[in-house]
C-alpha cells in the first residue's frame, strides 16, 4: 500500500532539484546557467533595466549565493552581449536585444516546463502548496537573517 508522503525538507527539496534539472536542461540548450537566467529574468521583471545594487541583492536573496558569485553571473552575461551597463559604465544594466530575445526563449520554456509538470493539480491543492512553501521560506529567511 502506498503512502502520501508527509511534507518535509526532504520532500519539499527533491521535488526543487527535480524541477530544477527538467530547467537547465532546457537553459543548456540555450547556453544559460540557472543563475544567469535569474538575472535575466529579474531585469524583465524590471521593464527591462534595474539598478545593478538592487540586482545584486535580488540575486543573493533568491540564490543565496554571496555577492561575488552575482558579480560573475552579471559579468558573463555583459560579456555575452545579453546585458549592457546603464548608462555607459554605469550603476544600471539593461536587457539588450539579444538578452531580451533569450529572456523570452527562457520565459517560453518555463511556461512548458510548468504546464507539463503541474498539469492536473487542483488548483486548490496548488493554493495550499503555496501558502505553506511561502511561509517556509519567511521562516527560513529570518533564521539566515539572525546569523
Amino acid at each position: 500500500m502506498s503512502r502520501t508522503p508527509v511534507l518535509t525538507g526532504q520532500v519539499i527539496g527533491q521535488a526543487h532539484y527535480a524541477t530544477r534539472a527538467v530547467l537547465e536542461r532546457e537553459l543548456a540548450t540555450m547556453g544559460i546557467t540557472f543563475a544567469q537566467s535569474v538575472a535575466l529574468n529579474a531585469v524583465a521583471a524590471e521593464g527591462g533595466a534595474v539598478e545593478r545594487g538592487a540586482l545584486v541583492q535580488r540575486m543573493t536573496g533568491a540564490l543565496k549565493v554571496d555577492e561575488p558569485a552575482v558579480g560573475t553571473t552579471l559579468a558573463e552575461l555583459t560579456d555575452a552581449g545579453l546585458l549592457r551597463a546603464l548608462p555607459a559604465g554605469g550603476s544600471g544594466l539593461a536587457l539588450t536585444d539579444v538578452g531580451r530575445a533569450r529572456q523570452g526563449r527562457i520565459a517560453d520554456a518555463v511556461a512548458g516546463i510548468t504546464a507539463r509538470l503541474y498539469a492536473d493539480i487542483p488548483a486548490a491543492e496548488m493554493e495550499v502548496a503555496g501558502r505553506v512553501l511561502t511561509l517556509l521560506k519567511q521562516r527560513a529567511d529570518a533564521e539566515l537573517a539572525m546569523a
